[in-house]
């Protein structure tokens, strides 16, 4: 029976804590919204059901800013390539397993306790708006320098410049690089992207560890998502 209390009172405490992780925004007191005409600038952020990137739409001042992605063997300057895809991840979790099928135990055990994190990014053509596991935002010049910032910024620079992991992928068109910080499952990928997003100006919920957690929090907390 106390078995069971304590049970109920755990499930009970995870509850509050995602519930409040979602309702409470971070930061409490927001800036005023931008007008349509102060927010040139679309984001788009991808979710699976754990996972959460963001895609920029690739344009040459970006190419410039992200240049060293060649050094990872990306192709970014291929004429079809419509945006960067960027993501956060723990180290052994990220790069071993590209589908469930290839799930083994040690890399989801350093998933749910502790890991280095790597740098994701990805390739990607046109990313249809409608799909269901996709969220467009608008944001001001100056909030998506700081986004650029933020994601730069990610990156390891151990001896000054990024770190591609040569030979880690899960195909041509994306790659792995060393990153800053370490991972774990109550602060992983999702939480890196909500506070990407923050640094842009954007509201979160307080705790966001899996996606649909995230984008709730960003339709509630903002005016700038599109449907």
């Amino acid at each position: 029976m106390k078995f069971i209390k304590h049970l109920c009172i755990l499930l009970a405490l995870l509850i509050l804590g995602i519930a409040g992780g979602t309702l409470v925004p971070r930061p409490i007191f927001g800036n005023e919204s931008p007008s349509a005409d102060a927010a040139p600038r679309r984001v788009l952020i991808l979710s699976n059901p754990i996972h959460t990137d963001i895609a920029l739409p690739v344009t040459s001042e970006l190419l410039a800013r992200f240049a060293f992605l060649r050094e990872g063997s990306l192709e970014i300057d291929y004429p079809g390539v419509r945006y960067l895809v960027f993501g956060w991840g723990g180290r052994a979790f990220y790069t071993e397993t590209p589908t469930w099928a290839d799930l083994k135990p040690l890399p989801l055990f350093k998933g749910v306790t502790l890991d280095q994190s790597v740098m994701h990014v990805a390739l990607a053509g046109e990313i249809p708006l409608a799909d269901s596991g996709v969220m467009a935002l608008d944001l001001s010049d100056a909030d998506y320098e700081k986004l650029l910032g933020f994601i730069l910024g990610s990156f390891a620079r151990p001896q000054g410049k990024p770190v591609p992991l040569l030979g880690q992928s899960y195909g041509r068109d994306d790659a792995f690089f060393e990153a800053v910080g370490y991972f774990n499952a109550l602060l992983g990928c999702n939480t890196w992207t909500a506070s990407a997003l923050r640094h842009a100006g954007l509201r979160t919920g307080w705790w966001t560890p899996l996606p649909p957690l995230l984008t709730t929090s960003l339709r509630l907390h903002n005016d700038t998502v599109t449907p």
